[in-house]
């Protein structure tokens, strides 16, 4: 980062890690005396501290176990390699998908951990999904309600400042123009 912030006069607004679990820690070597648990959690506050020192969000994905990758209600017991993972992790949801929400080009968010809002609402919501894109899009307010512990809205459109950048740990933009 002081790299960046020097040579080429950048900081991003938010860094995205493809996958986690095959980072490296700088402070735990893999070795046959280091279990995934503490591997996988020293990845895990390492980029933390990252995010913490630099003031930014650090997105990243893991998987789920066997049982969870069918599990239509995954919980965060269904972390695979290392339950360190979601106890270090500020925020978490799944990514739930089945039948009939493809075939609608939906998929439902289920909010796992939120250190800076209360699961008790809108723990699930759907959000549509061009898979030839990979785009992300807002459905009718008619998708939300069959949903157990939801409102009609999406989070960030009933409360904006649950999850605003300034309450995420940065600046107050909201992510146009963000630099990855």
């Amino acid at each position: 980062m002081e790299e960046l912030k020097v040579k080429r006069n950048f900081l991003p607004d938010i860094i995205m890690i493809d996958y986690l679990n095959i980072c490296a820690s700088q402070r735990v070597k893999m070795s046959g005396g280091v279990n995934s648990y503490t591997y996988i959690k020293s990845i895990a506050e390492e980029l933390r501290g990252l995010a913490v020192e630099y003031n930014l969000p650090i997105i990243s994905a893991t998987q789920t176990t066997r049982s969870g990758f069918t599990n239509s209600d995954p919980g965060l017991e269904d972390t695979s390699e290392s339950f360190g993972l979601p106890a270090t992790a500020d925020f978490m949801f799944a990514l739930v998908s089945n039948e009939q929400l493809e075939s609608m080009n939906q998929i439902m968010v289920k909010q796992l951990k939120n250190r800076y809002a209360s699961l008790d609402n809108y723990k699930r919501f759907i959000i549509g999904i061009d898979r030839s894109k990979m785009t992300l899009y807002d459905v009718e307010d008619s998708a939300q309600e069959d949903l157990s512990g939801v409102g009609n809205t999406a989070p960030w459109e009933a409360d904006p400042s649950a999850f605003s950048k300034s309450s995420i740990g940065n600046s107050g933009k909201d992510f146009n123009g963000f630099k990855f």
